[in-house]
């Protein structure tokens, strides 16, 4: 459903929101991070992904949980940014814009992060009950089944069911598009997943980074 109120705001404006969201979100703060702090190229470690389970593998556990925050909050501040400047519904393009800098950066050649942390900010940001029911999932079934990946497919699968309940189109509309992009960057952990070796969170693994 096409929010009306997205017609009053000048298309120039619209595409600047959605550029500004997504230069905010190609920000990869996990290879800043792991490089600044003498660590080398993450993308070089592990899985090779730039997001908060491979900068963890590095050992630094500071580090990981700054990504994880900073990660998130690139894609709160481009709702919040957006939503001061122009209104709510041009909020929910900032949020969008930053989710895809974030797993297509163009500074990385678009090959960036799979963006949970950064769906998990938007939505917080964008409509607060809905990012608190999908962190809560993702919490929930990783202190289950002990998966991250899996986790984080759950969460995202959930959140447009969360955003009818607690929001309304247009926040649905949004998680459904960051969803439909989760699950297409977790392909591999999917396949891992169904033939049943996907590691649990604290083992050692070389791939399958959901972050």
């Amino acid at each position: 459903m096409f929010n009306p109120v997205l017609t009053q705001v000048p298309l120039p404006w619209l595409l600047l929101t959605l550029a500004a969201g997504y230069l905010l979100g190609s920000i990869p703060f996990g290879l800043v991070l792991t490089k600044l702090s003498g660590l080398g190229d993450i993308r070089n470690i592990g899985s090779g992904n730039i997001g908060t389970t491979n900068v963890l593998r590095t050992g630094r556990k500071d580090l990981a949980l700054a990504t994880l925050l900073l990660d998130g909050g690139k894609g709160a501040a481009a709702v919040l940014i957006g939503g001061y400047l122009l209104g709510p519904a041009v909020a929910v393009i900032a949020g969008g814009g930053a989710f895809l800098g974030h797993l297509f950066p163009v500074w990385l050649k678009f090959r960036g992060g799979k963006g949970v942390a950064t769906f998990l900010g938007v939505l917080l940001a964008a409509a607060w009950p809905v990012g608190v029911g999908a962190c809560l999932t993702w919490l929930l079934v990783a202190l289950v089944f002990r998966i991250s990946s899996l986790s984080a497919l759950i969460a995202a699968l959930l959140a447009p069911v969360y955003a009818y309940v607690w929001a309304d189109p247009h926040h649905m509309e949004l998680a459904i598009f960051m969803a439909a992009l989760i699950l297409l960057k977790h392909r591999p952990n999917i396949h891992r997943l169904l033939k049943g070796e996907e590691p649990r969170i604290g083992r050692s693994k070389t791939s399958g980074d959901p972050a």
